[in-house]
């Protein structure tokens, strides 16, 4: 294990410094600094290597964590690095984008700070592509099985990896016209560099996976069509569809689900960094986009209704791009700053957070319900109605009496998304399970169910990610992918070598 007395002699929890406010809000660069190797040594060194580690449990992807924080504390770092790898294909994505169900399960954490983790994670593999550690991993004999991936997300990419290392000919069918799904469209470079996804997506066409960027699967090729050019599908297009807000008004202009939001800056770009890489230096200069339009904030008063991840992700894109003023709107209470006796150690607690973005500024407002949206003389939205939130016995509803404007020009819906756009091809049968999810069993193989179809037609077709789950974290995206490359493994093969972490039926704590 680590030191055996850190935890007794490093009490507290020390974090990579953030760039000034003044500093980051001039760029699109990442807020977090790199951290210093001796203080991710000093917190590594506080992990107890328990007996019964619970972080393994509250990661869905089990990572060994006691083993590369004691091999980080040593000073073994290409060790590390490989313990990293072996239950983790990209932690750099998850060392940036995971909210770290980990560390609400370390045992530390009951009585002190939690061991700082996710910031070990991320300089594990940010030294491993510093030192040239981080290599394609070709596969050493080709089965002559094919498989397609469609969508590449996190489960997409990780499902396509670990196929791939496995000798199956993988081909990666990606809608946009650049690979990483959310990765790439999806998260804000501040706080996910596009170039770490270009590289990662270079290591994986280097190891063999192919990427086929711009078909849409269902517009420019059936569903039917792929399954027959192929031997199996991993079906792996995320939770896309966004929850509805449809309230009076919401057909004005200047009202946009978050998504469409951010894919726009993603796509817009900053040199040398998104996706559609601009070749403008003004893109990367808050509020000098070129012709901002309607989906850009600058000068204009911005409402985010939502208070996730994904709200948090419009609030600093907002601010870079010169809003001026960005309001979030939550509609159920503030939620507490320290566990509540509902949310018990090792769970994974919902708790008052202050993200990079909000301590950019803004406002935050909670127990808001928007009850319409009130248009100006122009058919565009100009303010919001909104009214306090009340708890009766039919659940959350405005109070009557209680409303008031809030002026708007941008409005960004934030609510998270309620499943998989549909596939409509009767030979290729996916149905609605759980959470409006793609129905599928422990082995992540599409089901019937009880529809009638013929469970046949299924055969060879797999559901991993968000799509059979339903909206979730990155990290049980890259789990769910991993644990479904196994099962396409076996499928193909009669057997495989490939983890399979979970089934697809499990429910964690965390």
């Amino acid at each position: 294990m680590a030191d055996p007395r850190g935890f007794l002699k490093v009490r507290e929890r020390e974090l990579a410094p953030k760039r000034p406010v003044a500093l980051r809000l001039m760029d699109w660069r990442e807020v977090v600094e790199a951290a210093d190797p001796a203080v991710v040594a000093r917190q590594a060194s506080r992990c107890m290597d328990c007996g019964v580690a619970f972080c393994h449990q509250g990661c869905p992807l089990g990572n060994l964590i006691p083993e590369w924080n004691d091999l980080t504390w040593r000073g073994r770092e290409r060790e590390a690095l490989d313990r990293l790898h072996a239950t983790n294909n990209f932690p750099e994505f998850t060392g940036r984008a995971c909210p770290a169900p980990c560390e609400s399960a370390c045992v530390l954490g009951i009585n002190q700070p939690a061991v700082t983790i996710k910031q070990i994670e991320n300089s594990i593999i940010d030294q491993g592509f510093a030192n040239g550690w981080v290599v394609p991993v070709p596969p050493e004999r080709l089965t002559g099985k094919t498989v397609a991936v469609v969508g590449s997300g996190p489960a997409g990419l990780a499902a396509a990896q670990q196929l791939t290392r496995a000798g199956h000919t993988v081909a990666v069918y990606e809608r946009d016209e650049e690979p990483g799904g959310l990765l790439a469209f999806g998260i804000p470079d501040f706080k996910l560099e596009k170039s770490l996804v270009a590289r990662r997506i270079d290591q994986m066409k280097q190891e063999g996976t192919r990427f086929r960027c711009g078909i849409e699967i269902g517009r420019d090729m059936t569903w039917s069509e792929l399954r027959r050019r192929y031997d199996a599908v991993v079906v792996a297009t995320g939770a896309t569809v966004p929850r509805p807000l449809d309230l009076p008004g919401r057909e004005l202009s200047g009202i946009h689900y978050a998504m469409e939001y951010l894919t726009a800056q993603n796509r817009r770009g900053a040199p040398g960094t998104g996706p559609g890489v601009s070749t403008d230096d003004t893109a990367a200069v808050p509020g000098l986009a070129p012709e901002p339009g309607d989906l850009h904030a600058a000068g204009k008063h911005v409402i985010v209704i939502g208070g996730g991840d994904t709200g948090a992700d419009c609030v600093g894109t907002a601010h870079r791009q010169g809003a001026r003023s960005v309001t979030s709107l939550a509609i159920g209470r503030r939620p507490g700053e320290t566990r509540g006796a509902e949310q018990p150690w090792p769970t994974h607690p919902t708790l008052f957070e202050v993200s990079s973005s909000h301590e950019e500024g803004g406002e935050r407002r909670y127990l808001a319900s928007t009850v319409e949206f009130v248009a100006d003389v122009r058919g565009a939205v100009r303010a919001l109605r909104v009214a306090e939130t009340g708890y009766t016995e039919n659940g959350r509803e405005p109070i009557p009496g209680t409303e008031h404007l809030i002026e708007a020009d941008l409005v960004l819906i934030a609510m998270g998304f309620t499943g998989p756009d549909p596939v409509e091809d009767p030979r290729f049968p996916l149905v609605r399970g759980a959470r409006g999810a793609f129905a599928r069993g422990a082995d992540y193989e599409a089901s019937a169910g009880d529809t009638g179809f013929d469970a046949d037609a299924l055969r060879g077709i797999f559901v991993a990610g968000d799509a059979g789950r339903g909206q979730s974290l990155i990290v049980w995206a890259i789990a769910e992918g991993r644990a479904a490359a196994a099962s396409v493994d076996a499928y193909l093969t009669g057997s495989t070598v490939l983890p399979a972490p979970i089934p697809a039926t499990a429910r964690a704590f965390a």
